[in-house]
């Protein structure tokens, strides 16, 4: 598929058939992710795919149960956006797979020669290595769409991202930073409005 289309086609998937994603398939979406940009080709990534729905349930109860136990404000507003954040968290327990990208933490070559904690430098530099995953989901996405499947980046089941590491049996020197859900979409999901180039775009001479 021509890389236009491609893009132009993305859009967020979240209603799948019952069409399984092979295993081949899956790392071939985060070898296309590996080639994206990184800080200091620091290359952070890990991938973890998983297809096993009874494991995607388990780690779908434990992403509810840490949105159940937030405090929410005394309103029935608060309730109301809880239930609709939790779907928005837990539906990829209905998906074909669920790959889970997790990061390493990296040294900057800034931090070697300044006082600065790496925090800070981070910080400053706007988060390089959140970047650097930014860049390796959009590959992950597009190459997605490329095969002829649907797909969906998730941050919110973060909010589990030590448990679900553990669950994983992630190395604890590893970070859960992002989700991707993916599989063959259960009908046709027309891209979403974006705003016209003239909008967000300024060229200055």
């Amino acid at each position: 598929m021509d890389f236009i289309d491609v893009a132009q086609k993305r859009t967020s998937v979240r209603s799948f058939s019952e069409e399984g994603v092979s295993k081949e398939a899956l790392r071939e979406i985060c070898r296309i992710g590996g080639l994206a940009p990184s800080v200091n080709n620091f290359q952070p990534w890990r991938f973890v795919a998983m297809a096993n729905k009874d494991k995607m349930s388990e780690l779908a109860a434990v992403v509810a149960q840490k949105i159940e136990e937030l405090p929410e404000k005394s309103c029935e507003l608060g309730e109301q956006i809880k239930k609709q954040v939790e779907y928005f968290s837990i539906f990829f327990e209905k998906a074909p797979a669920v790959i889970f990208v997790f990061v390493s933490p990296y040294e900057s070559v800034l931090e070697r020669g300044v006082t600065l904690t790496h925090d800070e430098v981070n910080r400053m530099r706007a988060y390089p290595d959140m970047q650097s995953v930014g860049a390796c989901m959009q590959n992950m996405l597009l190459a997605a769409v490329n095969m002829g499947l649907g797909a969906c980046w998730m941050t919110s089941p973060l909010i589990a991202k030590h448990e679900i590491a553990k669950m994983l049996n992630v190395d604890s020197e590893y970070e859960l930073a992002a989700m991707m859900v993916v599989g063959h979409a259960s009908h046709d999901f027309p891209p979403k409005p974006k705003k016209e180039i003239d909008t967000i775009f300024e060229f200055v001479s």
